[in-house]
């Protein structure tokens, strides 16, 4: 574990214990059947053993408990959500400015109203990316979807990345929209844009790293994926003509223990030149920290 805490991971993708029934009433008032309505606090929660938001439930100290699990695990810094109405990334940014980035949802649905929320978080927060999940928009909008083009136009004008869930959805909702051949239209249609991926890509692992290989700007993170699950497609990239394009991303508190990213995270086969481009230097070159 010593040579993974030693390097001082940027996680861009790390939250804070929270009501996840109210956070995600977006997706609970969507899909259709009884389960993910009436049984799941968290939309996906029959993909995970060991949701770890239930684990703190209730706490007093959100922030303090993401910040010890950060300082145990060897993790420097951690993309926060700002302009939820909780208010906590917002708190957590204030209270410890050295440790926490600055991001936010985006919502394609809301127009240009969407956009003076970006431009408002930018100037406010100094936001370094906007998230996208396409197929929990509601209406659904697909990547490539025109609804999407003043995000990608707007995130490109401010020199901020996107960060878009890609694959098949945890949440039964339809995965159309998150189809990855839809991301070679923006990448071809905005070739200043940086744009990352979430939450795997699968079952499409060996077409995303097709694009990556075309496109300079294009980036995989492992949202969501422990590491044992990483797809071998993404490692075996990772380990030749792809060192500078997969970041590291956890997915705490909402699916993922720390604890087990990390433990599993010894056994991934990375090269050892690997390591610190994957869990510090390309997500920094990528938020430009």
């Amino acid at each position: 574990m010593s040579f993974i805490s030693d390097i001082g991971a940027i996680d861009t993708m790390i939250g804070f214990p929270h009501d996840m029934k109210a956070t995600y009433k977006f997706i609970t008032d969507q899909v259709k059947d009884t389960q993910s309505k009436e049984e799941f606090e968290f939309p996906a929660e029959y993909m995970f053993k060991d949701v770890p938001d239930k684990q703190y439930k209730g706490t007093d100290d959100p922030i303090g408990v993401t910040l010890r699990e950060m300082d145990m695990w060897g993790i420097a810094k951690g993309m926060i959500g700002v302009g939820d109405e909780a208010g906590l990334g917002e708190q957590a940014l204030k209270l410890h400015p050295d440790r926490f980035i600055p991001g936010m949802s985006g919502d394609p649905n809301k127009g240009m109203d969407g956009i003076r929320d970006i431009v408002k978080n930018y100037e406010k927060f100094g936001i370094r990316s906007v998230g996208l999940f396409p197929s929990g928009t509601f209406p659904q909008v697909a990547i490539n979807d025109k609804l999407m083009y003043p995000i990608y136009a707007k995130c490109a004008e401010l020199g901020i990345a996107v960060f878009c869930c890609a694959g098949v959805p945890g949440p039964r909702l339809r995965m159309a929209p998150q189809r990855v051949e839809l991301i070679d239209e923006v990448m071809y249609d905005f070739p200043d844009l940086t744009f990352v991926t979430r939450h795997g890509c699968e079952p499409w692992q060996d077409l995303i790293v097709k694009l990556m290989l075309k496109w300079p700007n294009l980036y995989y993170s492992t949202s969501a994926f422990a590491p044992k699950h990483y797809p071998k497609a993404i490692i075996d990239y990772a380990n030749s003509r792809g060192a500078d394009k997969i970041i590291y991303a956890g997915y705490f508190p909402m699916g993922l223990a720390i604890s087990r990213i990390m433990t599993e995270m010894e056994s991934v086969p990375f090269k050892a030149d690997v390591w610190p481009k994957f869990l510090r230097d390309n997500a920094a070159k990528v938020l430009k920290l």
